[in-house]
């Protein structure tokens, strides 16, 4: 999907369809999202990016994130889904595959203990 770059997170990154209701509260999770008021540019990289300025703008995003009170909520949802672009829950898409791979391995160990007992 294009995004571009004047459009608000909102609308870019978070499909209200398939944003899941925080338990705790009476809404969704993303309406308290720090990141709403931020743009979309921030969080999902234009095409053909410089490595540096990728890294910049990368970083730049995870500091939105590192204030936001759904943060948890947020990269939950980028891992389950999975988001396969941007910056959610103060993690790229790479470091989301890193710790989905752990994750994978930790389930696989899991069994392999489960079944050996």
């Amino acid at each position: 999907m294009l995004q571009l770059p004047h459009q608000s997170l909102q609308v870019a990154a978070v499909p209200h369809q398939r944003i899941p209701a925080r338990e705790d509260q009476a809404g969704p999770w993303h309406a308290e999202a720090v990141c709403r008021r931020d743009e979309a540019g921030l969080f999902f990289a234009p095409s053909k990016e410089p490595t540096a300025e990728r890294l910049s703008r990368e970083e730049s995003a995870k500091r939105v994130c590192a204030r936001c009170p759904v943060m948890v909520e947020c990269r939950e949802h980028a891992l389950l889904q999975p988001e396969p672009y941007g910056v959610w829950g103060g993690l790229t898409a790479a470091e989301r595959r890193v710790v989905l791979a752990r994750r994978r391995r930790r389930e696989v160990e899991l069994k392999k203990s489960a079944s050996a007992a």
